[in-house]
């Protein structure tokens, strides 16, 4: 995009970079000027004690009153605070606007991560009453920061961030891809993210499309997209939200759409809702959306909510909470087709140029440990290892116990004593999986010390239960690879 397309111009994107890096407006800045209380509080929209640490005016303190309190301060403040930016430009390019006797804030001007800065629009909850932009550009919410989490952070050559918004995810792939695309259907969108962009010194294409449309023919390394993915009607208001697309087709086109735009081992990961459908399996609608695309795909559903708070979640989140008509038509629609419930979760997809890809959709509603992306990218890692081997080479292969496996156990006493009733694996870390197991694989996990391979270790087991060997070896495999995926037990060969 060229210099036009930007919310400030040129001069005034390096003056205002100027300005925010003087003042040390970045997030380890604001932190050191407010303490943790402050800082505590205005993460819960408590901003007494900021303001309270902010009471001086000079530069740093009236941005925090302005972007990050919300309050309207003296123009000649301001101007101070944006110098050498123009406040006739800022006021053009409404990075702030007149309010009462004084200026606010216009947009969402966000510190981010070490010394990065967000352009986005401001927030319902910040203009009780006034209607949101049909071309609203969200900041940084809760699936923003889930994508962030999920995405593989290898390095890559192109990277491709479908429906950018504001750039957060194109400013994520910049760190470990030497070249960034970024599409979005809205021209609003992609001018916060060019000057999102710009500020950070970053120099991305951006081209205006719906999804991938705009790059048909290209592939890319790595492919993310938090898309408009809310379930209804079809019906458009706003852009961020509202794909166009009926139910939860959006998903499946995505899905549909991954062949054709990665490369050989490419990732493309995605976030997603679809519906729960009275008397079908979710999983089952889910695993459809990946037949005959040749990639392996691990979808993890993270929540889940009934029609009702999620019709509340998405009007509440536009500032339409207060129309009853709206509610009521949308509801009516999840009643018609018989959707009792909405899945929210995690699609991640990857070219692995073989004929038997792997497809998992499943659960995992547990807390995991950070980052998310760690463990995708370690979960495709046992996919290629297991793929390889048959199993004879399973067999042949030595095991150990995860760190940390936790052995957890239910018991009820009888006449005779304890009798165990249930016996859980469980991971203290990682995606923290619990299994429930029965004694022999118990016994096989116990003895996966990495000294014997799988085959000498399965004899051993046979003898001591009297089982012919060859029979629990062809038992053996498929739960070998399940622990294995799981990562309750890990080769030491690998």
């Amino acid at each position: 995009m060229d210099e036009h397309d930007m919310l400030l111009s040129p001069s005034g994107v390096a003056a205002l970079r100027t300005a925010l890096t003087r003042a040390d407006f970045t997030s380890n800045g604001i932190a050191a000027r407010l303490g943790a209380q402050a800082t505590g509080g205005v993460a819960r929209n408590d901003f007494r004690a900021a303001l309270r640490a902010t009471e001086d005016g000079d530069p740093l303190a009236t941005l925090i009153r302005v972007f990050i309190c919300e309050q309207t301060e003296p123009e000649n403040a301001v101007a101070a605070a944006l110098a050498p930016l123009p406040i006739e430009e800022a006021l053009a390019g409404g990075l702030v606007e007149r309010h009462g006797d004084g200026l606010r804030m216009g947009l969402d001007l966000e510190p981010y991560g070490d010394d990065w800065w967000v352009l986005a629009d401001v927030p319902a909850s910040a203009r009780p009453g006034r209607p949101l932009h049909a071309e609203h550009v969200l900041g940084i919410g809760g699936a923003t920061q889930t994508l962030i989490g999920a995405t593989v952070r290898r390095p890559v050559e192109t990277a491709l961030d479908l429906g950018t918004g504001s750039g957060v995810q194109a400013l994520h792939l910049s760190t470990h891809a030497r070249r960034v695309t970024a599409t979005d259907v809205s021209e609003r969108a992609l001018r916060f993210a060019a000057t999102t962009a710009a500020l950070n010194g970053q120099d991305w294409e951006l081209l205006r499309g719906d999804m991938v449309a705009p790059v048909a023919g290209r592939r890319f390394d790595l492919v993310v997209s938090n898309p408009p993915f809310v379930v209804g009607p079809g019906t458009t208001t706003h852009v961020y939200r509202d794909s166009g697309r009926v139910g939860d087709a959006i998903g499946a086109e995505l899905a549909a759409a991954a062949p054709g735009l990665l490369t050989e081992g490419g990732t493309m990961q995605y976030l997603a809702n679809w519906v729960h459908v009275a008397g079908e399996d979710w999983a089952e609608r889910v695993t459809g959306w990946f037949a005959d695309t040749g990639l392996d795909a691990w979808v993890i559903q993270r929540e889940v909510a009934d029609p009702m708070a999620y019709v509340n979640l998405w009007l509440t989140d536009v500032g339409e909470a207060a129309d009853p008509r709206r509610m009521a038509e949308w509801l009516d629609w999840f009643d018609a087709h018989k959707i009792e419930a909405i899945g929210f979760g995690i699609v991640s997809l990857r070219r692995a140029g073989h004929d038997d890809p792997v497809v998992r959709v499943e659960e995992l509603r547990q807390r995991v440990e950070a980052p998310l992306g760690d463990r995708v990218a370690t979960w495709f890692d046992r996919q290629d290892w297991l793929r390889v081997r048959g199993t004879d080479g399973l067999l042949a292969s030595r095991y150990r116990a995860a760190d940390g496996l936790q052995l957890r156990q239910e018991a009820t006493m009888g006449d005779e004593g304890w009798a165990v009733d249930r016996q859980v694996l469980a991971m203290p870390h990682g995606l923290r999986w619990t299994e429930e197991i029965d004694p022999l694989v118990l016994a096989l996990v116990g003895g996966a010390d990495g000294r014997l391979p799988l085959r000498d270790q399965l004899a051993l087991l046979a003898a001591a239960h009297d089982v012919a060997p060859e029979e629990l070896a062809e038992a053996a495999g498929p739960i070998v690879a399940h622990l294995v995926e799981r990562g309750f037990i890990e080769p030491v060969d690998a």
